[in-house]
């Protein structure tokens, strides 16, 4: 398919490279031309200098034949502009921003446009590296407050109700991974030694409820 990239920074060029090598035709839109020096010496594909939200610029970059659009830039605004550009104005439905600010991005989200929440996702990347397994959410919403995380549960857990874990930890289970086979848990389930439980939470209290799932249940 043809995918039109607004700004040639790292990411930009560096999506720009990982379709093309999928065999995606794509275009690079970028205000100043310095930039296309990001892209490799034999990516085929078209390079626009202009400004990526205004309507003769994405018209050069094709657009109008294209079937995504992904706002890379520097600045939020921008991204936010040419995005909405291209969902409302050219009808492109798979549209993408990159946003900075993660308050805005709940906000992006709601006028129909994904958005990238940068610093969150970067985050909690460098937490998966850090920390020990399972610590580190493996989902957050854009706005950085609700985190979906794997968690790891004291032994002793096994053969108690999924809704006992989620009284003593104040999260929530999402589902269970069982036998490499996805489970959505009801309030009957009860939790087995090989389970892998993901449960959402706060993101706040990810540390709290983690440290809660690694003390043996009461009673046990």
């Amino acid at each position: 398919m043809r995918v039109v990239i607004m700004g040639c920074g790292r990411v930009g060029s560096a999506l720009a490279a990982g379709l093309e090598r999928q065999g995606h035709e794509v275009a690079v839109i970028d205000r100043d031309s310095k930039a296309f020096r990001r892209l490799s010496a034999d990516f085929r594909g078209e390079q626009v200098c202009g400004i990526g939200f205004h309507r003769d610029v994405l018209r050069r970059a094709g657009v109008e034949e294209a079937s995504a659009f992904a706002a890379v830039s520097s600045g939020d605004n921008s991204n936010i502009i040419a995005a909405r550009v291209a969902r409302e104005t050219f009808g492109i439905e798979r549209v993408v921003a990159r946003i900075y600010d993660a308050r805005r991005a709940e906000v992006y989200e709601r006028l129909g446009i994904p958005t990238v929440a940068t610093v969150p996702w970067t985050t909690d990347r460098l937490m998966r590296m850090l920390l020990p397994d399972g610590v580190a959410s493996a989902w957050r919403d854009p706005s950085g407050t609700v985190a979906v995380l794997p968690l790891p549960v004291h032994e002793g857990w096994a053969g108690h109700p999924i809704a006992e874990l989620e009284e003593a930890t104040g999260c929530r289970v999402a589902f269970i991974l069982r036998f490499g086979a996805g489970v959505l848990p009801n309030e009957d389930t009860v939790i087995q030694a090989e389970d892998t439980i993901y449960v959402t939470a706060v993101s706040g209290t990810v540390s709290d409820v983690t440290v809660a799932a690694a003390a043996e249940p009461e009673g046990s």
